[in-house]
């Protein structure tokens, strides 16, 4: 294996990247501090002047996950074109990184939100904030509050069903396309849709 150069200072990034492949190979429980520090071509006790342990690991993982779905989500919004334009792009972007790491993403959300960490918390936090910004700003105090939080969460548990469906091979990928433009337009032509989601 080829050693990866890092400077001091990043072998956290560095770690971690070599996680995120760990996991995308054979799962979390793949994942060990001493196989890390010897993919990184460091010593055994070096990555645990970052990780105090495995969990601490699997938090700052986590953590990693909700950043890099919420800069997938940020270039959805980029290009051009009207807001539902953007929101499918969202979604198609949403579900790209729910099958592509489908170990990681159930690795962010499998912890309860009371026990997370602050800074998986906070990652969270920064991601449903990009899907509340792409819904555009609220017409109404009530279209702000409840509603807005249904449906952003109606979005994801959507999304990752049929990334699920997708990931496990029980749905072909061309078809889970499909699926999330359909579940999307059925989402935004709801009440629900139409109450949460401005036009621009």
């Amino acid at each position: 294996m080829t050693q990866r150069p890092f400077h001091h200072g990043n072998l956290r990034a560095v770690l971690l990247d070599e996680a995120i492949e760990v996991v995308r190979e054979s799962g979390v429980d793949g994942l060990s501090l001493r196989d890390l520090a010897r993919r990184a071509g460091v010593s055994h006790g070096a990555p645990r002047s970052h990780f105090v342990d495995r969990q601490a690991l699997l938090d700052a993982l986590a953590g990693a996950g909700f950043e890099r779905l919420t800069t997938a989500i940020r270039r959805a919004l980029d290009g051009g074109g009207g807001r539902t334009e953007r929101l499918h792009r969202v979604a198609r972007a949403y579900v790209d990184f729910a099958v592509d790491d489908a170990a990681l993403m159930e690795l962010m959300f499998q912890a309860k939100v009371t026990t997370k960490p602050e800074a998986v918390h906070e990652a969270a936090g920064t991601l449903f904030a990009v899907l509340d910004g792409a819904l555009g700003p609220a017409e109404s105090e009530a279209s702000g509050d409840e509603s807005r939080d249904h449906f952003k969460m109606l979005f994801a548990a959507t999304m990752q069903g049929i990334a699920a469906l997708v990931a496990s091979g029980r749905v072909e990928r061309p078809l889970g396309d499909r699926l999330v433009g359909t579940a999307m337009d059925t989402m935004l032509d709801s009440d629900l849709g139409r109450r949460v989601v401005t036009a621009r």
